[in-house]
């Protein structure tokens, strides 16, 4: 089958993903076979092209956000059949979905009903996961007493989500971060209550508006930056969630106001042993929003095809860091 891959960790500058003839993958027992149809895009895929080199005499194939028709499945792979169709990830450790076909645990996995095309359940599954585990942990909801969140980055793929997911099971008052017109715009159509600008003071704008101090801070990026910020407008023994990498804290300032920190990465419940089958049921639900209306897709860019050109587009549009919503390749 083909599949777009590289074997050295490179830069933009020097993209070197290429679409090459690779052999078909190996079920596992518990794995589903998919047919990809559209991929989502995510800036960690790109990071991790700056960063991982194959074995020597091998290649890495990226890609953990896709959806897809079910083509084939392992004997311990329960609750699907040939044809189904489906959205999920995937685990970090094992070859991704930049190719025609997919190997996947299938309890990453949900079916998607027929009225959502593959291109909008391809912008899902890495946003609604990563803002679930984040904001509720492995809850139903937010912790108790939470009643105001703040979303640094509402406008990208795991913000936007955040903004949904909240809006659609919580009766939080939501304010998001995003800074030009167009963000700004995006961030109140996911349904943000208050849209603010993180290059401004994030304390000053939120007593402007009435509001001394919130429950739970939700960061997307830029989280070490940010720090003294975060802590100024988070009450006493309120919550910082947050994805990105944040590198050295200084916990003296959680420490005087008895804050609760919590990371998120989307592949640890099935990489560490958690209960990975949660996603799926987490996936589950989310399409049963979809449906619904309780939920929207957050595709923003289309581009076509599987080609080393495409994926190269994809790639630079993630790394400008300034992306609205999803770009999704359909295949």
């Amino acid at each position: 089958m083909k599949a777009l891959a590289y074997e050295k960790a490179h830069e933009l500058t020097a993209f070197a993903i290429n679409l090459v003839e690779v052999a078909e993958p190996q079920l596992r027992d518990g794995d589903l076979l998919v047919e990809v149809r559209a991929i989502g895009i995510n800036p960690g895929e790109a990071a991790i092209r700056k960063t991982r080199s194959a074995e020597p005499g091998g290649r890495v194939i990226l890609g953990w956000e896709f959806a897809g028709v079910v083509v084939a499945n392992g004997p311990a792979a329960t609750g699907f059949a040939i044809g189904d169709r489906v959205m999920g990830t995937g685990d970090i450790t094992r070859d991704g979905c930049w190719a025609e076909r997919v190997a996947v645990d299938h309890r990453v996995v949900a079916k998607i009903a027929d009225e959502l095309t593959f291109t909008d359940a391809a912008s899902l599954p890495i946003g609604i996961l990563t803002a679930w585990e984040a904001l509720f942990r492995d809850q139903r909801t937010v912790p108790a007493g939470v009643g105001s969140v703040l979303v640094i980055g509402g406008a990208g793929g795991v913000g936007s989500s955040a903004t949904q997911l909240l809006k659609a099971r919580t009766s939080a008052f939501v304010i998001s971060t995003a800074s030009r017109p167009e963000s700004r715009k995006w961030a109140t159509a996911m349904g943000a209550d208050l849209v603010v600008d993180h290059h401004a003071d994030l304390a000053t704008q939120l007593r402007g508006a009435g509001i001394d101090q919130v429950d739970l801070v939700f960061s997307t990026s830029g989280t070490s930056g940010n720090l003294a910020s975060i802590v100024e407008v988070l009450r006493p023994f309120g919550h910082l969630a947050f994805i990105d990498t944040p590198g050295p804290l200084d916990l003296d300032a959680f420490i005087g106001k008895s804050l609760s920190l919590h990371s998120e990465m989307v592949f640890s419940k099935i990489t560490a042993g958690g209960d990975a089958g949660s996603q799926g049921r987490i996936l589950a639900r989310a399409a049963d929003d979809v449906a619904a209306g309780r939920l929207r897709s957050i595709v923003t860019t289309t581009l076509e095809g599987l080609t080393s050109e495409t994926m190269r587009t994809a790639h630079t549009l993630v790394e400008t860091g300034g992306t609205i919503g999803k770009t999704v390749i359909a295949l």
